[in-house]
């Protein structure tokens, strides 16, 4: 039987939720980024009720608060992608890694153990990063289970969407062989697009994850880099008539006509800059720029240890915008890219849309521009850090003694 204090804390916490929701909040004055149909807005207002967006430049303004942004700019919550932010916390330590198992599966869902009190979570969020796409790193199967959306809320419920997309590693093989991975994959589809659909006793997890990927409801993510692995897997796509996506992909650089054509997003990191196989021999920090030129919908990530660097999201992208990416496709690359790619109802400042927001003192993707303000789903989210918190501990007046700090 629950207790009847915590019956009562969580009725209170629901009734003090519900009154945050019922409060409007109108943002005036701002530069609006909206990644979405409408560009760039200047003095531009949006309102927000019940944690979303009901309005982009009403023609009046009513609001319960009103904030004047004073030109600042306002932009969609960043979107991390392919990640294990929420599933490691110190990546030295096994007992804290929890986006993979050796006998996991097509049907392993990570987010099950994704932990919203990871001290990494407010780190990102001080980078303006709102949601995030986790990703498992799998096992001994080329199937590494299910992609999750998630927030960046802290809140327990920060779950927002299991398995928007299946994960699938290829490529080059410290033993064996890169072809009976891709066979594998051809064979798997094969047997189901080939099954009897009325028989149920062929039905289970595995076809029903198929099935998603088949009706286009969710894609499937393929890891890898070369671009004759990128060509054939193409051909699967068209075979089988399916959303796909390439995660890393160095190479693509040397397809783009064929990425573009078949209208196939990839994701990379702006900072890949060396080759880091023989499958990425093409590793460039202008790839960014030269996919988007070429048509090629483009989704900016970490490389290495992402779950631990999200926070440079916005740096990655301005790098890229560096080496001739446009501004705007570096913030799609960031909000709308990851969203359209993965069908997730998030990404832009429109009406309907959940109101992720975050305000800046100036242009995101300059370092020494800082976060005003931070909302996620409308209510506003401290963007203070356990690094803040060990600065202020190391460097205040206390009766305590003061720690090592040469």
């Amino acid at each position: 039987m629950m207790n009847l204090f915590k019956l009562t804390a969580i009725s209170a916490a629901f009734v003090m939720s519900t009154q945050t929701y019922a409060e409007s909040l109108a943002i005036t004055n701002a530069t609006v980024y909206t990644a979405a149909q409408q560009g760039v807005l200047k003095d531009a207002t949006v309102v927000i009720e019940n944690g979303n967006i009901v309005a982009v430049n009403p023609s009046e303004v009513s609001a319960d608060t009103i904030i004047d942004a004073e030109d600042k700019i306002l932009t969609p919550g960043f979107i991390g992608s392919l990640n294990g932010l929420g599933l490691v916390e110190v990546s030295a330590v096994a007992d804290s890694r929890d986006g993979g198992d050796k006998k996991a599966t097509m049907t392993f869902d990570p987010s099950l153990a994704f932990n919203p009190r990871s001290s990494l979570i407010p780190y990102a969020r001080k980078g303006g990063i709102t949601s995030n796409v986790i990703a498992p790193y799998g096992g001994d199967d080329i199937f590494a289970g299910l992609a999750s959306l998630v927030s960046l809320s802290g809140e327990f419920d920060s779950v927002t969407r299991q398995g928007v997309a299946l994960y699938v590693k290829l490529g080059a093989k410290h033993e064996g062989s890169r072809a009976l991975s891709l066979q594998t994959l051809i064979d798997t589809l094969e047997k189901h697009s080939e099954r009897d659909e009325d028989d149920d006793k062929s039905k289970g997890k595995e076809v029903e994850i198929l099935d998603a990927v088949f009706a286009k409801e969710i894609p499937l993510v393929i890891d890898v880099s070369r671009a004759s692995d990128m060509l054939e897997l193409l051909k699967v796509k068209a075979r089988f008539d399916f959303d796909m996506v390439f995660a890393g992909a160095q190479d693509a650089v040397l397809i783009t006509e064929q990425l573009a054509d078949s209208d196939t997003p990839v994701v990379i990191s702006a900072m890949d800059n060396l080759p880091g196989s023989f499958d990425s021999m093409h590793a460039h920090l202008e790839n960014a720029a030269k996919l988007e030129q070429a048509g090629v919908t483009v989704i900016l990530t970490i490389a290495g240890d992402s779950a631990h660097n999200l926070y440079q999201l916005r740096f990655d992208a301005g790098n890229a915008v560096s080496y001739g990416m446009t501004a705007q496709g570096a913030l799609a690359a960031i909000t709308s890219n990851v969203a359209s790619a993965f069908n997730l109802d998030v990404g832009q400042i429109a009406p309907g849309k959940p109101a992720d927001l975050v305000l800046w003192s100036a242009d995101p993707f300059e370092f020494s521009t800082r976060i005003e303000k931070v909302w996620i789903n409308g209510t506003e989210v401290s963007t203070q850090s356990r690094h803040d918190k060990l600065r202020e501990r190391y460097t205040t007046d206390s009766e305590m003694p003061r720690a090592y700090s040469k």
